[in-house]
């Protein structure tokens, strides 16, 4: 079954093709084709196969729908072709950042669950409106299933005690509620440590560190999610590369009291302005960070400490509330790629049971475990892989549906 992927966000667009078989594979496998598009007054467009031919274009055209059809007709018509016509494909996927309060698992897409997803676009306007974008370009040129995956999906059941907001009770009747995202790549992370530690999942207590430029924890118990910490938005908790996190609320009414700051002026503060580059005044990117900590710059070295109390606070309080931990487990950009980061947070927590061992750890690439040899927690590195979370459970959805 050849499967397209379409990850679509405000500013960029990734495609992957993929071909399952007849049951799924222990390790994701490599993508047959890959494309990816950035705007940024203009558009890019990059292809690589899986016998590393690659082009790259710069786009003559006016509109992101445009741009997206040229960089899906490729897969059929480029020099990076791995297919001999669009026919080929069996099925499409799709990441929505959110399904609001009504989806959990993934499901066909049809002119009702458009309507839906359109909806839950209030929470979150720029994705959601290009992922049904995506949706409709297919429609276009494809005449093939497409699957809705939520990246909610997998936080919805979280306890009351956990989605719902000390606010007024109609805020949580009213659809103002904890969330949560990252999701299909905290559920896929969960399944991968119960591989590599070769445990039932349903046995395992899972903390899963999402460090990405976005940010988020999960606490999973029987692989379910039952705590983490972003929220309404992607906006609440960790610190992240641009994003405050968790900041006291009084300060946004503080600061619109005195400066008469108006709402989108604040959204943009707290969503670009903050975090790593905000504390740092140097980059929200991590390596970045770490190079100009070694120059001895403080704004820096303040960054990365926050980032770090923050982290380990978060670690604690999801063990508090899943009672125990197993395993501790770091994914995304910065979780997989940056050992200095893993350290520091795994540092001086030897009351829970986590020990790391430091050389292994500046020398490991996913996926594999950082953890010293007496250690009660298993610390994996775990690639993330929501592409291939979203074919994989492409694959179940047709193949159930025959």
């Amino acid at each position: 079954m050849k499967i397209l992927v379409l990850n679509s966000g405000s500013s960029s667009q990734k495609t992957c093709l993929y071909e399952i078989g007849e049951t799924l594979p222990f390790d994701p496998p490599a993508c047959l084709w890959e494309g990816k598009i950035e705007w940024d007054g203009e558009f890019a467009a990059v292809t690589v196969n899986a016998n590393g031919v690659t082009q790259r274009d710069r786009l003559k055209v006016s509109s992101r729908v445009d741009a997206v059809e040229h960089l899906l007709t490729t897969l059929w018509s480029s020099q990076t072709r791995v297919l001999a016509s669009s026919s080929e494909i069996d099925v499409v996927g799709h990441r929505i950042v959110h399904g609001g309060p009504h989806f959990e698992d993934p499901v066909l897409i049809t002119p009702e669950v458009k309507s839906a997803i359109a909806a839950a676009s209030a929470f979150a306007p720029l994705h959601n409106g290009a992922e049904l974008e995506g949706m409709t370009i297919i429609e276009k040129l494809l005449r093939v299933p497409q699957v809705a995956v939520f990246d909610t999906g997998f936080h919805q059941k979280m306890p009351p005690q956990a989605a719902a907001y000390p606010g007024p009770y109609e805020w949580f009747t009213g659809g103002i509620r904890r969330y949560g995202f990252h999701g299909i790549n905290h559920q896929y992370c969960a399944g991968r440590a119960a591989q590599l530690l070769r445990r039932q999942l349903n046995s395992l207590r899972l903390v899963t560190c999402h460090l990405g430029n976005g940010c988020s924890l999960a606490a999973i118990r029987d692989g379910r999610s039952i705590d983490t910490t972003m929220g309404f938005t992607p906006l609440e908790g960790l610190m992240m590369g641009t994003r405050s996190g968790s900041v006291d609320p009084g300060i946004l009414t503080y600061l619109m009291r005195q400066g008469q700051l108006e709402g989108h002026e604040i959204d943009d503060l707290l969503n670009q302005k903050s975090g790593l580059l905000g504390i740092s005044g140097v980059s929200g990117d991590m390596r970045e960070i770490l190079n100009a900590i070694k120059q001895g710059y403080s704004r820096a070295k303040l960054a990365f400490d926050i980032y770090v109390h923050r982290l380990k606070a978060g670690i604690g309080a999801m063990v508090a509330v899943l009672g125990g931990i197993d395993a501790l487990v770091f994914t995304a950009g910065v979780g997989e790629n940056s050992a200095a980061v893993r350290a520091a947070a795994c540092a001086n927590l030897l009351s829970l049971g986590i020990n790391i061992d430091t050389a292994v750890n500046a020398r490991l690439s996913p996926d594999g475990d950082v953890a010293a040899l007496d250690s009660q927690v298993r610390i994996l590195v775990i690639r993330a892989q929501e592409d291939w979370a979203i074919a994989g459970e492409c694959w179940k959805l047709i193949s159930v549906r025959g």
